[in-house]
């Protein structure tokens, strides 16, 4: 499939089964997989959907949804170990899609040899569509991306976090970290648009931040982990992950973490 008819493909799945939802869910459509940990009947049909359309285009690719891992994790194992996998989010921020807020989104990223080449961001309720395409830039309804890194001191940064927790925390030279938009399909597009200035994760899921990886890399930016190693989409993570649209930024908010 080429790069068109993946965006078609995530489009065209929202459009079917999560948008009709959308602040239509009845009590049977939300469970929990784990305490706190939504899922909807739209997340599961949307991923089987995704999912098949790719496998069917694909059939030796290991295909890593978010749904079906949680029902059988050595899908993680064979996806780490394949030359050519997919990651599926259907919708990421499921939190906020079931409280009715628009900062939701559909992802899939693309990989070969254990990186990142294509990936897919679809923000329907924002009717954006953010692609990127190794080494052929990151692009939002088709107009090109560039980072811009902030242009005041560290002490007027806006840096931000999904870790509730560390909300309201003072991070060296930074002011308090704020609450990201908890979706990574909405964080990681802001932080490329400039509406924060770098972004904080505890939780590293492939799915999570493979498709965000390459729409910031492409458009000028940096994911690392603390402490300096990059980040490998291949594998879950018990290290923080900094976001930041330059190198220059990350190595402030690096030095800055030390002298905390």
């Amino acid at each position: 499939m080429d790069t068109d008819a993946i965006t078609t493909l995530l489009q065209d799945v929202a459009a079917e089964v999560i948008t009709p939802r959308f602040r239509s869910l009845g009590d049977d459509d939300v469970s929990e997989k784990n305490p706190g940990d939504l899922v909807t009947v739209a997340d599961r049909e949307a991923e089987v959907l995704i999912t098949d359309a790719l496998q069917a285009a694909y059939p030796d690719a290991v295909v890593l949804g978010e749904e079906a891992t949680s029902d059988d994790p050595s899908v993680l194992e064979r996806y780490a170990a394949a030359e050519h996998a997919f990651t599926v989010d259907p919708v990421d921020g499921t939190k906020n899609f079931v409280h009715g807020s628009p900062d939701h989104a559909v992802m899939a990223a693309e990989l070969r040899s254990g990186e990142v080449v294509r990936s897919w961001i679809w923000q329907p309720q924002h009717e954006l569509m953010y692609v990127a395409e190794r080494g052929a830039g990151a692009y939002r309804n088709g107009e090109r991306l560039v980072t811009t890194p902030p242009s005041g001191p560290p002490a007027s940064w806006r840096v931000c976090t999904s870790r509730r927790s560390w909300v309201g925390r003072a991070l060296g030279p930074f002011p308090e970290l704020t609450m990201s938009w908890v979706s990574c399909g909405i964080d990681y597009p802001r932080l490329v648009e400039a509406a924060c200035d770098a972004l904080l994760y505890k939780s590293t899921k492939p799915w999570d931040h493979a498709p965000g990886q390459l729409l910031l890399s492409e458009a000028g930016g940096v994911l690392r982990h603390h402490g300096g190693p990059g980040y490998d989409p291949r594998h879950t993570h018990d290290r923080w992950l900094v976001a930041a649209p330059d190198q220059a930024t990350y190595d402030e908010i690096e030095a800055g973490w030390d002298r905390d």
